[in-house]
Formats: C-alpha cells, structure tokens, sequence
C-alpha cells in the first residue's frame, strides 16, 4: 500500500511521538521492516561495477545522468531536508514532514544514492524527478531509469513493469482507537469478530481475506485517506497497513484516537518494496547489483537504525 493522505510532522512532534512510540511499543519478535543482515557503511561510499555495470554502459535516460522518480511531495522518513536553489519542484519543509530528494537525507533518499554511488555516479550526476506514485507502474514508457517510493512488489504490478530485489521488508500493521477492546488483540482469531477496514487493490487487503479471515467482511474504501476517516468516525473497529504507513498516521495525528495495536507475521512470499522500472530494461540487473552490495556491506542496515528504527510493534500471531 502507499499513503496518500497529507501529512504535517513539526520536528518537535516527531521527537516526542518517537520516544513515545518506542516506549509504548514493547518488544517485538520481527522487524516492520528492514534490510537483511550487514555491517555499518556510509550510502556514499563509491564502489567499482562489474564491467558490464560500468557508468558508460548502462542503459540510461539520458545519457551521463542516473534520472531517479519520486512522488511529491516526498514524505519523511523516506526523504528529509530542505528545498535548495535549482532542484526542482520539491515541496520540501522539513517543519510538515516534507522533503527534498536532491539532500539524501531519509532512508529511500540515501539508499537511492547509494544505488548510485555503486554504479559510478557522483551525487552531481543524479537528476530527480517527480512522478504520481499511481503513475509509476502504469504500463508504457517512463521518463526515468527507475522510481523510489514505497510500491510494494506484486505480480499484478509486475506486469506492466518490472521490479528491482527488495531494499526494504514491510509487515502489515493494525491500527484502531485506544481504549477499544480491539486494541487487546494478540492473535489472528481475537481479530475474527471486528469490523476491519482496508484501501481497495492493496496487498493489506489481500492479507485480512487470505489470513486473518474475519467472519465480517472488510469494508472497502477507495484511498487511505477514506479509510482513517472511517476509524475517526467509529465505523469500522480497525484498519490494516503498511507498518510504515501505521507508524505515520498515528504519528501526526491522522488517525485522531489511533495506536498501533501491533504487526502481522509474513506469510508466503515476504513483501518488499522495489525499485520500479520501465519493462524490459536491462538496467535492472546492475540496480540488483548494487543493493546486493549495499546490503552486503551493512550500508542498508546502518539506514534502516539511522531512519526506520522505530518502525517495530508487537506480533500479532497466527
């Protein structure tokens, strides 16, 4: 799933909300995400391709420059700092939670510049543009070598595009009103009986019908927004998400009585974001390259506890 509500984070806010999340949160038995194992390393630390990776044949964009998508605005903790002179059109203001991806601040922002580093780009040679996450995996041509933003890999969306190996694993998450009897849940079957609510076509709906199966069918909203407006409103008990995405909407208020009662374990394939790249091109197996290396020399896991540290919340178990 992606968010597409608007989010307003003030830095003080998000101090506060992290420590008390990670209070409140308790121990947890699995990330809500994260990179496999490695050790510390910067995201700019410049590597050598294989020599069918070099910069000067890789198939590219525009040629000498890596073009890399993103939404706008760009949301933390995927993308932080401020709007500079001549870097596009970033409704960057770090105060509502906004970034601007030209600074490499925020985990997708340094990870994509990472990827560059290790295909021989300076950070000079990269060109961001903006692209409606919608727009991403549309079938047909695309004006960039390939987009960052939290799409979450399905064979459905692989259709139309292709996708590069995971940089970040996601748990599914609930979400529901404090004080409710719902938010004691710890198991699949404690859910059966709750009125849940999920966005239509994301993977957080596949996973309530194919694993929790609750004897109410979930209600079904057309966006993220609708379905928080439904839990502010007492219609539905609960809403299931990104953990990610749980984290954000309780953090700035979004969900306005909202907790995060806790993830979900993985079943069958694990669920991944991926970089998303126009279908057919070859870029996709030196971009592969590269997070291999930046997971094999820790850099992936140094940005996850640089950024997405707090994005872990008790099991809900099967």
């Amino acid at each position: 799933m992606r968010r597409t509500a608007v989010r307003t984070i003030g830095t003080g806010i998000v101090a506060t909300a992290l420590l008390t999340l990670a209070a409140c949160g308790g121990s947890s038995n699995s990330s809500s995400g994260s990179p496999t194992t490695g050790s510390t390393a910067s995201a700019t630390t410049a590597a050598s391709p294989t020599p069918s990776c070099t910069k000067d044949s890789l198939h590219l964009y525009a040629s000498g420059k890596l073009t890399i998508a993103t939404d706008n605005p760009a949301y933390a903790p995927w993308f932080g700092g401020a709007k500079g002179a001549g870097q596009g059109p970033w409704k960057a203001d770090p105060n509502n939670g906004t970034g601007n991806p030209y600074t490499g601040d925020g985990y997708e922002s340094a990870v994509a510049y990472g990827i560059a580093s290790k295909l021989g780009f300076a950070q000079s040679d990269v060109t961001w543009t903006a692209i409606p996450f919608n727009n991403s995996y549309a079938p047909g041509p695309k004006a960039f070598d390939f987009y960052i933003g939290q799409v979450s890999y399905s064979p459905e969306r692989a259709k139309s595009v292709d996708f590069s190996d995971g940089y970040f694993n996601v748990q599914q998450a609930l979400v529901a009103n404090k004080g409710t009897p719902i938010t004691k849940a710890k198991t699949f079957a404690d859910l059966k009986d709750y009125q849940l609510g999920v966005q239509i076509g994301t993977t957080s709906y596949s996973y309530i019908v194919n694993n929790i199966q609750p004897t109410k069918a979930p209600r079904v909203y057309n966006n993220s927004n609708d379905v928080i407006a439904a839990l502010n409103a007492k219609e539905i008990d609960g809403y299931v998400v990104d953990a990610p995405d749980a984290y954000v909407s309780v953090l700035i208020g979004e969900a306005k009585n909202g907790v995060v009662v806790g993830q979900f374990p993985t079943i069958g394939d694990q669920e991944h974001y991926g970089l998303v790249f126009e279908k057919g091109n070859p870029l996709v197996s030196c971009v592969n390259q590269a997070i291999a290396a930046l997971d094999s020399d820790g850099t992936l896991t140094s940005l996850h506890g640089k950024y997405l540290a707090d994005i872990t919340f008790p099991v809900i178990t099967q």
